[in-house]
């Protein structure tokens, strides 16, 4: 009988987004099926420890420190794929089967290409995009660069740095006056997810308030003119030839689909499929795997769309590398859409690391 494919599940983390990657956690340690997966779940602290608990659910309800369990790390050496035991000398644990890790861990220090760095270094699959992909997708400047280049439509925006922002206050309203002459604005941090730090802008009086909450959470802040638009996602699932799921149409019950309202209240609404005629539909699909493809992604993404009121015109908004996969989580909801369920969604995904992590270890890494 073959060994089970030990599954290494990375949840909490150094992100303001902690607590959504124990919601997320909970449905995937509930959904990966025992007969397949040995499922070892790993808690980072919001300090950054990791720990291998024995408790998953009550780490998840109560904290990765509460359910006690003992410290580990990962040591980026790849003679040691499992994390190590800090207290016990340092030794390969004995395993017969495949090792993936399943990083369940959303925003800064978690989609950002930084484990990503950590689980190439110690040469072990993982679920996910890659260093590259995921870096770029969290970076919203950068992204939009290669996405217009890909030939994609996106709206109007500026990059400014903190550091501008603090020191030259007067050149920022300036340029924003200038370029982005219209209201509303939304105001983020250029490296986050889940809209933690953003602000809807309607008047100018509100300009600075909302550049300084964004300022708390990055160096690069990113100012976008509003769309009076219809917001649409489209899963993505593959490596280098992904497909994309049925579009969906999100509903925001709060000014805009904010953090408060994407995790916690349940109160917007979602419509999947989207009501799209056929045309824009399949558009959509074509432009999420254009989108993937172009930060080079692999394994999992959520592409957001603007659909223009009055126009249809399409604008890019962003990629999420880690999407959620909380009970209301649009990424798994429309994969069950289009014909693929949340156990099979997880097996997918996990085949997915391994065949990528085989394909990046036939190159060569000297003459």
């Amino acid at each position: 009988m073959c060994a089970k494919t030990r599954v290494y599940l990375l949840f909490g983390g150094r992100s303001g987004e902690h607590e959504v990657s124990l919601m997320s956690a909970r449905n995937v340690l509930q959904a990966l099926d025992r007969n397949k997966y040995e499922v070892i779940p790993v808690g980072i602290t919001k300090e950054g420890r990791w720990l291998q608990v024995g408790d998953p659910l009550r780490a998840l309800t109560e904290g990765v420190t509460a359910a006690g369990g003992f410290p580990v790390g990962l040591l980026g050496d790849p003679a040691y794929p499992d994390p190590v035991p800090l207290a016990e000398a340092v030794k390969p644990q004995e395993h017969d089967g495949p090792v993936v890790f399943f990083p369940v861990l959303h925003g800064t220090y978690g989609e950002d290409g930084t484990i990503q760095g950590l689980l190439e270094m110690a040469n072990v699959p993982y679920v996910g995009c890659g260093v590259l992909a995921s870096s770029v997708a969290m970076d919203k400047g950068v992204a939009k660069a290669l996405f217009r280049q890909a030939g994609l439509e996106v709206g109007p925006y500026r990059v400014y740095l903190r550091r501008d922002w603090e020191l030259r206050p007067e050149a920022v309203r300036a340029d924003i006056a200038e370029h982005l002459p219209g209201f509303p604005l939304f105001v983020k941090p250029a490296n986050l997810g889940s809209s933690v730090g953003i602000t809807k802008v309607k008047r100018p009086e509100e300009l600075d308030r909302a550049l300084a909450e964004a300022a708390r959470f990055d160096r690069r802040i990113i100012v976008e003119q509003g769309i009076d638009a219809r917001e649409i996602e489209v899963a993505v699932l593959g490596n280098d030839d992904p497909i994309a799921s049925v579009a969906g149409e999100v509903l925001p019950a709060a000014e805009f689909y904010d953090y408060q309202d994407k995790y916690y209240s349940g109160a917007s609404e979602t419509r999947i499929p989207a009501d799209l005629p056929d045309d824009l539909m399949e558009e959509f699909r074509r432009q999420a795997v254009v989108a993937f493809k172009a930060i080079d992604g692999s394994g999992m993404a959520r592409v957001d769309f603007f659909l223009e009121r009055g126009t249809n015109r399409i604008f890019i908004n962003e990629v999420n590398t880690i999407p959620g996969f909380t009970n209301i989580s649009m990424y798994p909801k429309l994969w069950e859409a289009s014909g693929i369920g949340y156990s099979e969604l997880l097996d997918r995904l996990i085949e997915l690391a391994l065949a990528r992590h085989a394909d990046k270890n036939r190159n060569a890494t000297s003459v």
